[in-house]
């Protein structure tokens, strides 16, 4: 081993880990809006984001990649457990990051949750909750 190696090899290889490791940890998904708290009227818009991992539509089995479901005071999804369709659960599997919601007047728990392509919830680790009133 060269001398440049003997010097630079554990900071090559401490990086390397840095990098690994901060890109596992970006991996989480946001509301855009609305936000936290926020009091809307309805129909109002719901805007997703993620980091870390690539929006695809349903069926796409990409590593790192999946597509947003909105539940509406609904449960949490368990890490691989498929998420329901039904009229708490709401698929976007068209890849969208984006919809219009109606909903009557009231305080609502909305969390959205990122699956993969055959709707298998990423669990807690890609999942975001907020609360909001529709007035």
């Amino acid at each position: 081993m060269t001398r440049f190696n003997q010097k630079f090899t554990p900071f090559f290889a401490l990086a390397s880990f840095a990098f690994v490791c901060q890109s596992a940890l970006a991996q989480s998904v946001d509301f855009v809006e609305p936000k936290n708290g926020q009091t809307v009227s309805s129909p109002f818009k719901v805007a997703f984001t993620v980091s870390g991992m690539s929006v695809a539509p349903a069926g796409d089995l990409t590593k790192d990649t999946g597509h947003h479901h909105l539940l509406i005071n609904a449960s949490a999804i368990p890490e691989g457990t498929i998420i329901p369709a039904d009229e708490t659960h709401m698929h976007f599997g068209k890849g969208q990051t984006e919809t219009q919601v109606t909903l009557l007047p009231g305080r609502y728990k909305l969390q959205m949750q990122f699956a993969n392509g055959v709707h298998q919830s990423y669990g807690e680790k890609m999942s975001k909750t907020i609360e909001i009133t529709v007035k």
